[in-house]
């Protein structure tokens, strides 16, 4: 399963079983209206998920002008692309945050853009990505939901793998390292724990 596949699968589970289906329709409805060329579907993007959107951006860059940057340009996208997002292949609270999460990890990854922070900052910018999955604090992510609930039913070292994999943005290689297990120990952590979370969910 890739990143972007994971991370929708994710925020499908929580908005189409155990979140606002109304909301979740609004949003479906909202990129419609933009593929359609109506900009108030964006204004309705920003109305339901604008500050969210923005708390996640801001939790991955660590730097506000950054996190407003990813934003704006996570909304263009939005617009520019919103004639590809199909209600049945997943909910399109997962495909505007997919987008958002892509974004922010590209500016991550974009030296040009942080020159000038001194080395120390720079380490710990590009760091980032780590604290936001800090087992201390990961409940903090979630907002009150069956999901939550659910993640907290899973063992500690699978619920990391799949925050690594859907708050962090980490490749299953990368999870391997971080967690000091092998790449098909990672994998199937992902795989058991999304299982978990579908039949818990249900």
């Amino acid at each position: 399963m890739t990143r972007l596949a994971m991370a929708r699968e994710l925020i499908e589970m929580d908005t189409g079983l155990g979140g606002d289906r109304d909301r979740a329709e609004r949003l479906a409805d909202a990129l419609a209206a933009c593929a359609a060329g109506e900009r108030s579907g964006l204004d309705v993007v920003l109305s339901i998920e604008g500050p969210q959107m923005l708390g996640l951006a801001d939790r991955i860059l660590k730097r506000h002008d950054l996190a407003e940057e990813a934003l704006q340009d996570a909304l263009v996208s939005i617009w520019q692309k919103s004639a590809q997002f199909r209600r049945e292949s997943g909910s399109a609270r997962g495909w505007i945050y997919a987008i958002l999460r892509n974004r922010c990890l590209s500016i991550l990854r974009d030296g040009h853009r942080l020159q000038l922070l001194p080395p120390d900052d720079l380490a710990a910018l590009q760091d980032a990505r780590q604290d936001t999955v800090d087992d201390a604090d990961w409940t903090q992510m979630v907002e009150p939901s069956r999901l939550k609930t659910c993640l907290e039913g899973l063992d500690d070292q699978m619920r990391a793998a799949i925050l690594h994999a859907y708050v962090g943005g980490y490749s299953h290689s990368e999870i391997a390292a971080r967690q000091s297990v092998p790449l098909g120990t990672a994998k199937s952590w992902i795989r058991r724990g999304l299982v978990a979370l579908r039949e818990c969910l249900q």
